[in-house]
């Protein structure tokens, strides 16, 4: 069973950025499209954006020109960078595959945007 350990949110004034990490246990991870997702209080849980094993990607509109979705398969790790930062992007953000059935999803990284 594949985990998933997601990190690097916080509180960032809007305009700011962070870089979100998703490190992923198991060999299979280089083989598989990834994602990133978020979930907003009250909100259903949104696809952000997708990166297939070839580094293929595509985002959510609202996020289109500021974030960008990466991985490194040497390291079986995957990255969301968010510059531009505004306050609707507050959220719990979560990495799992793309594509076909989710692996257990991980605890997510709370990413606050707030002057």
């Amino acid at each position: 069973q594949v985990q998933l350990v997601e990190s690097g949110g916080g509180l960032v004034q809007p305009g700011g950025s962070l870089r979100l990490s998703c490190a992923a246990s198991g060999s299979i991870v280089r083989i598989s499209a990834m994602a990133w997702y978020r979930q907003a209080p009250g909100k259903q849980r949104e696809l952000v954006a997708t990166i297939t094993s070839s580094s293929t990607t595509t985002y959510t509109d609202s996020v289109k020109g500021r974030f960008t979705i990466s991985r490194d398969n040497a390291k079986n790790t995957a990255y969301l960078q968010m510059n531009n930062l505004k306050p609707e992007d507050t959220a719990v953000y979560y990495c799992n595959r793309w594509g076909t059935i989710p692996w257990t999803w991980g605890q997510g990284t709370q990413v606050t945007v707030s002057s």
